[in-house]
């Protein structure tokens, strides 16, 4: 049989919303290769680590490959014969608003936009709501309170031309790390150019800035209010841009010259010295762009916090002119798509307004729709709410996990449980949602699926098809438009393929909008299979008729509110809750650098899972000492809705007073470090966005007796410990566990976390230290290491890094494993120390090596070890691991 011919295909990543393009190679053989696009103008051919893994992530291990209803495969017609009756009734028997859909970021918009149509035109309630609610909502209603719009309005380039980045509640250096390098290649070309980050953390992005700011968390408002004040005593505003194109001001002074110097130091917790020289810098330096994200976004108060942001960027007239303007960095590839089409509760497609009964009146006519959506819909805390309390009857949830990802998520778990009628589809056919599921529906994962992407600066790009279909999967939008039709909707849902769904959707945006609105996209309207398949990255907008406009925007006003006027937002700090009932830390969840969401993807990658391999809580060192904790302890993190136990991290990058706890892990990769379930399900009041980086928790130390590590050629089982964690690595797995009673000899251990399957037939080598509690133990398929299993009343000492690389080495003479079993490597094996660059695998050991030979700098460390030359986001640690190297030198 012939071989396929070797291709390679532009498409484009499908994690954070820098939109990145990649080219991704297929050999004649089938194996596939990713590497950056050099000519998509969002990367320009870099690449970070996740993305430059996406290779490893594309295997069908695990995949949903045909529908199941229960637990017993189905076909397609009678899963959804099934679907449709059950929405059906529903809506017969308790009306639209019983029914509901929760989509994901990680659809394409033209799934989006057939969900939204359906549900929204057709069934007619607006229970359709995103997991973009718990990432960019406050940006959205910030923009619209300022905008009249959904509006972003400048481009990345703005970050090559600033003089100066203000990066506010954003780790870039690990979440966008394409636009990091970005800037700090700026930098170099501009020594001029000043970093400024506002963060409670010193995160890595904290390592290339000129200033950081360890704010209290929630002081933003109280900081942007402040500075407001001190623009205004200063010749930085712009009166003319304010009098033209602006109404509020006046008011809104009036608020923020209440935040003196002394307030906005008691609100922030920051000195004096250090807001006076922030602000100075600001107040000086016009070409200023302030980037923000999910610090801002994940807030009770987040889009009083956009805002404060903007209100600034307004009075200044620094706004959609190169090199300035208020910056909103999405998380993940397609929430800006989804918030084109109406992904949100509270919103219609092309930017219509549910609440604006001409925009209604326009969607209807334009649907030719027997009904429109009257209200907005339940946002997602509240629609889950409305699960769990019986007033949604059937909910269809899509490529998301909620049972992990929202507040109070075992709250969210229990409703899902008791709901009568609960369709997931995903690609994935085990994960802590699917697992409540009475429908699975399988869907084509990147790769296999074909349509467009938004991204952060407004970019419209394709994702394209390079693998085939798996087994029965299908497009999101197929499976919805299925439903749509077996409603009996079929003229409205029956498009051909993505291409007829976004000309439809371009349409859309183009039909009576003659410029009142900012999206228009109708020079697609018409688009042909052929010119979508070729369809180059493009912003928006893009209206048919005419050449591509400015793709900035309000530099010359041209807002979108009922006068054309941008509105200034006065906005009071918060005050600050007090933490009670013996939760005295404040919780601030977010993302490690090489994993993303609850690891369905980056799971399956051992280089992806090299860098963090665990869930953990950072901890200031005087909390740790005044909890009685030391680093590698486990801890409990608790609050009254839930609780976690994770390993402890001490590190005076923390705050003092408050705990960071990374969101990925979940039941299938640990035991209990789902860290959304202790989060309260507390949103901000105009967004709906869960607070999710402000949470009153205890932390204590858990008194594990037994604390264990293992290696394995076969996934171990440790469900029966307190604590365990599992992790992809070369050729198998990895384990950390911690128990709180003795959990007995190492081989009745071996016995239970390997299984028959991974240690019948295998030799043993073991060693035990009864009086001390240390018991050590290898297993050998031939002279290869199948299996290693470390125990020890303390956190074990063995190096992860070098305890990997023996799984399926060979091990033939007596002492080889012998040094194995006691931990210790060879002299021709040197430890690598814990992994830094996930891209080239290379640890912080060889780091420090090469610093002790002389590399001085991160470029030099790159040139000895490849460490830092690809995606970059390594350098933060890098540069760490040779200060540390020349102050012991020093001292």
């Amino acid at each position: 049989m012939a071989l396929a011919q070797a291709r390679e295909v532009r498409t484009t990543c499908p994690y954070c919303g820098v939109g990145c393009g990649v080219l991704a190679g297929v050999a004649a053989g089938g194996a596939v290769s990713v590497r950056g696009d050099p000519d998509h103008p969002a990367n320009f051919g870099r690449l970070c680590s996740k993305g430059s893994a996406l290779a490893d992530t594309l295997d069908l291990d695990g995949r949903l490959l045909h529908p199941h209803v229960g637990e017993r495969r189905a076909t397609w017609d009678e899963a959804m014969a099934l679907v449709a009756a059950k929405f059906a009734d529903a809506i017969d028997r308790h009306g639209p608003d019983s029914v509901a859909f929760y989509l994901s970021g990680q659809l394409l918009t033209e799934d989006y936009y057939v969900a939204n149509k359906l549900m929204k035109g057709f069934i007619g309630a607006a229970n359709v709501d995103t997991n973009s609610r718990l990432c960019m909502a406050s940006s959205v209603a910030g923009h619209r309170r300022a905008f009249g719009s959904d509006t972003v309005p400048g481009t990345y380039e703005d970050l090559d031309l600033a003089d100066l980045v203000v990066i506010v509640g954003a780790n870039p250096a690990w979440c966008h790390p394409v636009l990091h390098q970005r800037i700090a290649a700026a930098r170099e070309r501009r020594p001029r150019m000043r970093v400024v980050l506002v963060d409670p953390r010193r995160t890595m992005s904290a390592d290339a800035a000129d200033l950081h700011l360890a704010i209290a968390p929630d002081g933003d408002v109280a900081l942007f209010a402040g500075l407001l004040g001190h623009l205004a005593r200063s010749t930085a505003l712009d009166r003319d841009y304010i009098a033209r194109f602006t109404t509020g001001f006046e008011a809104t002074l009036a608020v923020a010259s209440r935040m003196d110097l002394g307030t906005v130091t008691a609100l922030t917790g920051l000195p004096a010295r250090q807001i006076g020289q922030f602000y100075a810098l600001f107040a000086a330096t016009e070409k200023t762009v302030t980037v923000f994200s999910q610090g801002v976004n994940q807030s009770a108060c987040g889009t009083d916090k956009v805002n404060a942001i903007i209100n600034c960027h307004l009075a200044t007239g620094r706004i959609g002119r190169p090199g300035m303007g208020p910056f909103s960095l999405t998380g993940q590839p397609n929430a800006m798509g989804g918030r084109e089409v109406g992904g949100l509760a509270n919103m219609l497609a092309a930017h219509l307004d549910i609440e604006d009964a001409g925009h209604r009146d326009i969607a209807r006519r334009f649907w030719r729709s027997p009904t429109i959506a009257a209200r907005a819909g339940l946002k997602a805390v509240d629609l889950f709410r409305a699960v769990g309390d019986g007033r949604i009857r059937a909910l269809w949830i899509m490529a998301t996990n909620p049972v992990d990802s929202l507040p109070e998520a075992d709250a969210v778990r229990a409703g899902l449980a008791a709901c009568p009628f609960v369709v997931v589809s995903d690609v994935m056919a085990q994960t802590d949602t699917t697992r409540l599921a009475h429908v699975r529906l399988p869907s084509l994962a990147w790769g296999e699926k074909d349509g467009t992407v938004t991204n952060s600066e407004r970019r419209v790009s394709r994702q394209r098809a390079f693998l085939p279909a798996p087994g029965e999967a299908r497009a999101d939008w197929q499976q919805i438009a299925e439903l749509g039709r077996r409603l009996g909707h079929g003229d409205a849902f029956a498009w051909s393929d993505a291409a007829a769904v976004f000309a439809e959707y371009a349409a859309m945006t183009a039909f009576e909008n003659g410029g009142s609105r900012d999206l228009d996209v109708g020079a697609f309207a018409a688009i042909s299979r052929p010119d979508y398949d070729r369809l180059e990255p493009f912003q928006w907008p893009r209206p048919a008729g005419a050449q591509p406009i400015s793709t900035r925007f309000f530099a010359s006003g041209g807002f979108f509110t009922p006068d054309g006027k941008a509105r200034f937002i006065a906005t009071e700090p918060a005050v600050a809750a007090r933490t009670t009932g013996g939760h005295a830390l404040v919780l601030n969840t977010g993302r490690v650098r090489d994993h993303w969401h609850t690891l369905t993807r980056t799971g399956k990658s051992a280089r992806l899972s090299a860098h963090v391999g665990e869930p953990f809580a950072e901890l200031h060192p005087a909390d740790a000492a005044a909890f009685g904790v030391t680093d590698a302890d486990i801890v409990e993190v608790a609050s009254a809705h839930g609780r976690v136990l994770v390993r402890a991290r001490i590190t005076d990058r923390q705050r003092r007073g408050a705990v960071f706890v990374p969101m990925h892990w979940n039941d299938k990769y640990a035991g209990r470090a789902r860290i959304d379930a202790v989060i309260a399900a507390v949103t901000d009041p105009t967004s709906g966005q869960p607070a999710l980086k402000r949470a009153a928790v205890s932390v204590r130390r858990f008194a594990a007796l037994v604390h264990g590590f293992a290696v394995s050629q076969c996934r171990p089982d440790a469900r029966h410990c307190d604590y365990w964690a599992v992790g992809r690595i070369e050729g198998g797995w990895r384990l950390e566990l911690a128990h709180g009673k003795p959990l007995g000899d190492i081989e009745a251990v071996a016995r239970v976390l390997f299984g028959a399957e991974c240690r019948d037939g295998l030799e043993a080598v073991a060693y035990r230290d009864g009086e001390h509690g240390h018991g050590r133990l290898a297993l050998f398929d031939g002279p290869r290491l199948a299996a290693a299993l470390f125990l020890a009343p303390e956190p074990v000492a063995v190096s992860r890094s070098w305890a990997v690389r023996q799984l399926g080495l060979e091990h033939a003479e007596r002492a080889a494993r012998w040094r194995l079993v006691a931990g210790r490597p060879a002299a021709d094996m040197p430890d690598k120390g814990a992994i830094v660059c996930s891209c080239f695998g290379v640890g912080a050991g060889e780091i420090a090596a090469a610093a002790r030979s002389g590399c001085a700098s991160v470029a030099a460390v790159g040139a000895a070890t490849g460490a830092g030359t690809n995606c970059g986001s390594c350098r933060g640690e890098i540069r760490g691991i040779i200060d540390a190297h020349r102050a012991v030198a020093a001292g």
